[in-house]
């Protein structure tokens, strides 16, 4: 009998981008946390309507609990969609937009007013939310931003009574790979993945900063909105 030679390529037969990749793992960390979180919070409501525990229902300590929880959930279904996987196809509606920045205002130190109209491509939706937390950054006193579709793209503009300068880490939203740029810290992780998925969908990404506020627009070729009605 002949020998047999098995051989087995070392070609990676999924050669994904770190970001893929990493929204993918964030899609995936997402979706297997809100299902528990969403059962707690349940299980507080039920709690809540129940009579057989008298004074617990209107406790400060469950009221704590109800609170923390439906944090933990509107943060979740934020990182879901700021971290997490975009395909080609998938859209979202504005309403639900306006819903995860309804989240940040309630946090009560960022105003949020988003100006649009129709819905939009989910890959733009998750540069938008990237590019308001690079803002959120900027504005750790508190502040606006206005969110407005302009007549080639995106814009994001914050007005603060003061902000917070750190053009080592803003480097990281711009082209030239001459400029320094520090590693970011976790709570940071959002400027270079707003760099690079402008970059892996081929959009121009720009940027604003001075002492009263800040600027960030991205645009592409193709016009990614789709009016109402």
């Amino acid at each position: 009998m002949n020998d047999v030679t098995i051989s087995r390529s070392t070609a990676s037969p999924f050669p994904a981008l770190p970001e893929r990749l990493a929204s993918l793992v964030s899609s995936r960390l997402c979706h297997d946390l809100i299902s528990p979180l969403g059962a707690i919070g349940n299980g507080v409501e039920l709690l809540q309507m129940s009579g057989d525990y008298p004074g617990l229902t209107k406790s400060p300590e469950l009221g704590l609990i109800a609170e923390s929880v439906e944090a933990a959930r509107a943060r979740i279904r934020w990182f879901r969609l700021a971290f997490g996987h975009a395909s080609a196809e998938q859209r979202l509606a504005l309403n639900e937009l306006a819903g995860l920045m309804a989240d940040i205002e309630r946090q009560g130190r960022i105003r949020v007013r988003l100006e649009a109209q129709g819905d939009l491509p989910r890959s733009e939706a998750r540069l938008i939310l990237l590019g308001v937390m690079c803002l959120e950054t900027a504005l750790p006193w508190g502040g606006s931003i206005l969110i407005c579709r302009g007549a080639v793209g995106w814009r994001l503009l914050a007005e603060a009574a003061r902000t917070k300068s750190d053009p080592a880490l803003w480097a990281w939203l711009d082209a030239d790979p001459a400029l320094e740029r520090v590693e970011p810290q976790p709570s940071e992780i959002h400027f270079p993945l707003l760099a690079a998925f402008a970059a892996q969908e081929g959009r121009s990404l720009g940027w604003e900063l001075d002492e009263k506020g800040g600027e960030i627009w991205f645009h592409g070729a193709q016009s990614g909105l789709r009016q109402g009605g």
